[in-house]
C-alpha cells in the first residue's frame, strides 16, 4: 500500500500565523504537526509516501524530512498549485500510487490511542473498496458524518449536515483500493470548484464497497486546523507525554519499533537532535530497544 499526506491549502483558519509558516510545521507540543499523520502511515506499515503541498511550503517540509531514508522510508514530494479538494490528491499522486491501494491522511490530523496501530494494520490488509474511520464528536455538523444501521453497516454519508443522523465524524484518514484513481479522475467539481472526498466515498457506498470502522473510546482524534484545536492537541499531547514518559508520534521510535531501522541507526538520529529532550528520548529508546529483544509498542 502507498501513502499520501495531503499538506496543501493556505491554512487560512490559522492566519496570521500561516502567512509565514506552513501549518504542517507548527509545533504540537514538542514536534511538528506533520509528524502525527506521518507516524499514522508508518504505524500502518506504509513506507512509500508522497507528500503534497503548496510550492511555497513544500521546500520547508522537504528540508525537515528529506527523502525519508534515515527512517527507512521513501518520501516523495508533489506540488499542488491551488487547493482543489481532497480528492485531487489522487490525481496529483496517480503516478505515485501506480497499481497499488492507497492510504490518504490529512496533514493537520492527530491520531493516538490504544491499539491504533493494530486497527490500521488490520484494515489495510486486502483492501476491497474503501475503509473510513469514524469518531464520536459533540458537533457532527462541522464534519462529514457516517450513518450505520443496527448491524454496523455504513448506509449514508453526509457532508456538514444541518441535522446529523449520527455523531460519527469521518476522520481525515482513508484507505482505498486502486479504483480510487479512476473515481477521482471522473469526478465533477463541486459548486466550490473542488473535487470532494465525500463524492469519492459515496461512489464506493453506492456500490456497497464502503466500510466505517469506529476508532473507539481508546483512541483520540484531533483536527488541529484552528488556533483552538491546535492548542487542544498540544495540551493533549503534553499531558500524556508528561504523565507517561513517552513521546506520541516520535517518528524515529515508530521507525525502530516497526523494524524500518536498527537500534544503532535510531541512536544516531537521536544524537543529531541532542541536547533537546526529544533527542535524548530517542537515544534512550534506542538503548532500551537494543537491551531488550521485545519492547511494547508505544
Amino acid at each position: 500500500m502507498k501513502g499520501i499526506i495531503l499538506a496543501g491549502g493556505r491554512g487560512t483558519r490559522l492566519h496570521p500565523i500561516t502567512l509565514a509558516v506552513s501549518k504542517q510545521l507548527l509545533p504540537v507540543n514538542d514536534k511538528p504537526l506533520i509528524y502525527y499523520p506521518l507516524s499514522a502511515l508508518m504505524l500502518a506499515g506504509i513506507r512509500d509516501i508522497l507528500i503534497i503541498s503548496t510550492p511555497v511550503d513544500l521546500p520547508q517540509i522537504q528540508r525537515l524530512l528529506g527523502d525519508g531514508a534515515q527512517l527507512g522510508l521513501s518520501l516523495r514530494y508533489a506540488r499542488q498549485q491551488e487547493p482543489r479538494g481532497l480528492a485531487d490528491a489522487f490525481i496529483v499522486g496517480a503516478d505515485h500510487v501506480g497499481d497499488d491501494p492507497v492510504a490518504l491522511v490529512l496533514g493537520d490530523n492527530v491520531f493516538h490511542g490504544h491499539r491504533f496501530d493494530d486497527i490500521l494494520q488490520e484494515q489495510a490488509r486486502d483492501i476491497d473498496g474503501c475503509v473510513l474511520f469514524g469518531y464520536p464528536v459533540t458537533d457532527p455538523e462541522r464534519y462529514g458524518v457516517g450513518e450505520t444501521d443496527a448491524a454496523g453497516k455504513l448506509i449514508s454519508i453526509e457532508e456538514k449536515p444541518a441535522r446529523p443522523r449520527s455523531n460519527r465524524a469521518i476522520v481525515g484518514l482513508y484507505l482505498y483500493d486502486n479504483e480510487v484513481l479512476d473515481i477521482a479522475k471522473n469526478l465533477s467539481p463541486s459548486a466550490r470548484g473542488e473535487l470532494e472526498i465525500t463524492d469519492v466515498n459515496r461512489d464506493y457506498l453506492e456500490r456497497g464497497k464502503a466500510r466505517l470502522v469506529d476508532l473507539g473510546r481508546g483512541c483520540a482524534w484531533l483536527d488541529a486546523g484552528t488556533p483552538a484545536s491546535l492548542l487542544q492537541a498540544a495540551q493533549y499531547v503534553s499531558a500524556l507525554e508528561s504523565r507517561q514518559g513517552v513521546r506520541i508520534a516520535c517518528i524515529e521510535e515508530v521507525a525502530l519499533r516497526m523494524g524500518f531501522i536498527r537500534a544503532e541507526e535510531c541512536r544516531e538520529l537521536g544524537e543529531r537532535l541532542a541536547p533537546s529532550d526529544y533527542g535524548r528520548y530517542v537515544c534512550a529508546v534506542a538503548e532500551e530497544f537494543a537491551a531488550h529483544s521485545t519492547v511494547p509498542h508505544p
